[in-house]
């Protein structure tokens, strides 16, 4: 079971948006729209067979850097050069 770090939560209900028009919303949040899906196990599959770059949750890159800043500090934590990842593919 995936736990979320202390001070980082996720919520999918209207509870947290009645919550910020109120102004009882937490110090620091993010709200976002959008939709994803995969077939069963198909995301863990994935993962395991290395189609993802993952990384520990860390509130400061979420909070604290502009959002066209996230994805470059994200790689730079994990070790990976931007720079270096081809985005053309082809076949063997």
């Amino acid at each position: 079971c995936f736990r979320f770090p202390p001070g980082l939560a996720i919520s999918n209900t209207i509870d947290i948006v009645r919550a910020i028009a109120r102004d009882e919303r937490p110090r620091k949040y993010l709200m976002m729209l959008g939709c994803s899906g995969w077939g069963d196990e198909q995301l863990e599959s994935e993962i395991l067979s290395n189609f993802w770059l993952t990384s520990d949750i860390d509130h400061d890159l979420v909070f604290d850097f502009e959002p066209e800043y996230r994805w470059r500090e994200a790689m730079n934590r994990i070790g990976v050069d931007p720079g270096l990842i081809c985005a053309d593919s082809g076949t063997a």
